[in-house]
């Protein structure tokens, strides 16, 4: 048995918390929407015939695969994490590629552009154009500071 969703979702989150980086990863997904499944990071193929939906409720408790980018920070740090995706122009699927770095959201889709034409190049194809979510933070001080981006499948 095979599972190809045949559909996706995008969101991103931020969060601080006091008290540690678990914690702020925590809420970063609660506010992305998804702080109530458990998430199973796969790799960045998203399958052909798959449409992009608009963010919808799961279920709690849920196996969500999903391509999570995440960035976690101390007190006066800048981070950023994001995730690029795109379809081929062939129509035979698309590719997604997260990345995070200490730095702005700026830098980091310019390193996610490079990862998009890099997995084009290697496969010998042509994409479509390139989309972001990136979310950035200045974590404050006595924080500690979470930014996630995710690309979530769904209906298989």
């Amino acid at each position: 048995m095979h599972l190809v969703p045949k559909k996706f979702f995008v969101s991103s989150g931020a969060a601080i918390s006091e008290v540690s980086d678990l914690n702020a990863f925590d809420k970063a997904l609660i506010n992305a929407g998804v702080g109530e499944q458990n998430m199973l990071s796969v790799s960045s193929v998203i399958p052909e015939g798959a449409i992009m939906v608009e963010p919808r409720p799961l279920p709690m408790g849920a196996i969500t695969h999903c391509v999570l980018a995440q960035m976690r920070g101390s007190e006066g740090e800048m981070i950023s994490a994001g995730i690029s995706y795109a379809f081929r122009k062939d129509g035979m699927g698309g590719y997604v590629a997260e990345g995070h770095l200490h730095g702005s959201k700026e830098s980091l889709r310019e390193v996610l552009e490079w990862k998009m034409e890099e997995m084009a190049k290697l496969r010998g194809i042509e994409l479509e154009e390139i989309q972001y979510e990136i979310q950035e933070m200045k974590i404050p001080m006595d924080n500690y500071g979470t930014c996630i981006a995710c690309l979530i499948f769904v209906d298989y």
